[in-house]
Formats: structure tokens, sequence, C-alpha cells
């Protein structure tokens, strides 16, 4: 994605967890720590363990604040400010920085993290500025990780734990923590009490189970079925005070700014629409079908299929 295109804010998008969740955008696709193999932005074209800056905090306070003025001229609401972005936000070196500039927004400020990078204190330290931070932890074990999360080389999977543990005990805002289950490699019942096991450490707010729903990195990845996400989340219950399954599709309200090349572009690079919400979105912002072909014929959008649905994504760069 070249810099003129990166749209730092999108959305906001409707969010069992954070409500109406209004999009940072802060690290370029695709910049992650790890190569998911059920990642929705598509496969990690660039992998590091290494912060740096990307856009400078006031470049996103002034993005932030452009596109929630325009959602809120469009009668649109945010709940939460999250960096949620195409890769790994800790990444970011000035992520506190930035976290701070948009205080004055008077927002709440969420971080999905990854948590590869929460053994160094310097990241613990950004990362404490955030009112709330979910944090991945799909297995606690080795092959399992290695086959879902495909990590880095320089990582290693005791420390990042003990790295979570560390940030859990200091932090005060909300904790979430996020495992994503993935059939016949990180589903079963031993593998699923171990990781509820290590989830009762951290004691987060609530301890989020979910499954792939839209087209993955790699075609082939198939989340657990019914019966093991349930089995999954009685585990879970009987270790920690609340557990809940996110496995359907979000609703089509995504919210607009009224530029609809804008908001579907920012919101696919992230977050792959279904048809029926991209109608919706081109809708509310008065444009038509033709402007997807448009994006189709320049090659700045995909379309992907999973489980019979058609899906739009942003396409990356190769």
């Amino acid at each position: 994605m070249d810099n003129q295109e990166h749209h730092i804010a999108f959305g906001p998008i409707p969010s069992r967890r954070l409500g109406q969740s209004l999009g940072i955008n802060h690290i370029p696709a695709k910049t992650c720590s790890y190569a998911c193999r059920y990642c929705q932005v598509g496969p990690t074209t660039h992998r590091s363990v290494e912060p740096r800056e990307f856009f400078p905090p006031e470049e996103i306070l002034r993005a932030v604040s452009e596109h929630l003025r325009k959602v809120r001229e469009s009668g649109g609401h945010v709940d939460y400010l999250s960096f949620v972005p195409d890769g790994e936000p800790t990444l970011d070196s000035r992520l506190g920085e930035s976290i701070r500039a948009l205080r004055p927004l008077g927002i709440p400020i969420a971080v999905i993290t990854n948590a590869t990078l929460l053994w160094r204190e310097e990241v613990r330290a950004r990362l404490a500025e955030a009112d709330l931070v979910s944090v991945k932890v799909d297995t606690v074990d080795e092959g399992a990780w290695r086959r879902v999360d495909r990590p880095h080389g320089a990582l290693s999977l005791p420390v990042i734990l003990q790295g979570i543990r560390d940030f859990a005990r200091t932090f005060h805002g909300k904790l979430y923590s996020d495992t994503m289950l993935i059939a016949g490699v990180n589903d079963d019942e031993g593998r699923v009490t171990a990781t509820a096991d290590f989830l009762a450490e951290i004691h987060p707010h609530t301890a989020y189970l979910a499954v792939p729903v839209r087209p993955t990195a790699a075609s082939a990845v198939r989340g657990a079925d019914a019966a093991a996400l349930a089995r999954a989340r009685a585990i879970f219950l009987e270790r920690l005070p609340r557990a809940e399954v996110l496995a359907g599709h979000e609703t089509q309200d995504f919210a607009h700014s009224g530029d609809a090349r804008s908001d579907l572009l920012a919101i696919t690079a992230v977050h792959p629409m279904r048809e029926v919400a991209v109608r919706r979105l081109l809708a509310e912002d008065h444009s038509d079908w033709g402007l997807v072909e448009t994006l189709l014929a320049e090659g700045a959008l995909e379309v992907l299929e999973r489980d019979g649905l058609r899906f739009y994504r942003r396409r990356l760069p190769r």
C-alpha cells in the first residue's frame, strides 16, 4: 500500500467488544511479528520484531480528528479509538506518544496486540497508556504456536508469555484476551485447558474465543467446529469469570464519512467486508457499485470467497 493511499483512520466498525470502534491503522501493510495462518488482512510481507517510527503522533491525531469530525457530521458516534492496524501495533516505537496525543479527544483508547513484544519493558510502558488492551494467546503449546501463528524466528513463546504476565500485573486498564481456535491444531481439550490455565494467571476481564469467519492468509485454515467451541468455552469458564465466543459475522452497520472510496479502502485494508456490507456502505455514502468495479479494475481491491460468501479486501502490495 503506497503512502498516499494509506488511510490512518477508518470506520467506525461495529465491535462486540468495543461498540462503535474508530480504527487507527498506524502500521503499513503488512508489517508484523507473526504470519498467522488465519489472518484476515493477508500474508505478512515484512516480518519484524524491532519497533520503529511509522507515522508521527501529530499526523495520527490530525487524521483521527478529521475522520471523527466527518463521522459526527454524518450522525455517527464513536465508543473507542482502537489501534488495530494492518500489522502489530506495538511495532510502533511512538505508540505511547500517539495515545497521549489522542487524549484530548475524550474517547477511550484501545489497542489490539498479539503481545509478542511485551517482554520488552519499553513496549509495556507504551501500551500501559491505553484504557483497554486485548492480548492474543492462541495457545501455550510450542508446536501449535508455530503452526498457527508462524512467528518471527527471534521470538520465544515462554518469553512472550512471561511478558504478558508482567504486563497484566501492572496494567491499570481493562485487559481482554483473544484466542483463535483452529481445527486440529489448538482446539483439543489438552491444549485448550493449558491455554485457559495460563489466562487464569493474568485475570482478563473477558477471555474471547474465536474462529475465522473471513478469508484467511492460508486458504486451507478451518476453525474449530461448534462442539469444540462449546467445549473450549466450558473449559475456560471453569477457570475464568467470563468467556465469550466470537464466531458470527458483524452487523452491516459500518459507519461512513461521506467519501465512499476512502471509506471502502480504509475499512477493507484491515477488515474484509461482505458484499452486503459493501452495498450498504455505498448507499450510505451516496455512491454505487461502479466504484467497486473501478477499484477492482485498478487493482486496489480484490474479491475473495469463504463458505459461500463473497468478501472484498484491500489488495496488499506483493
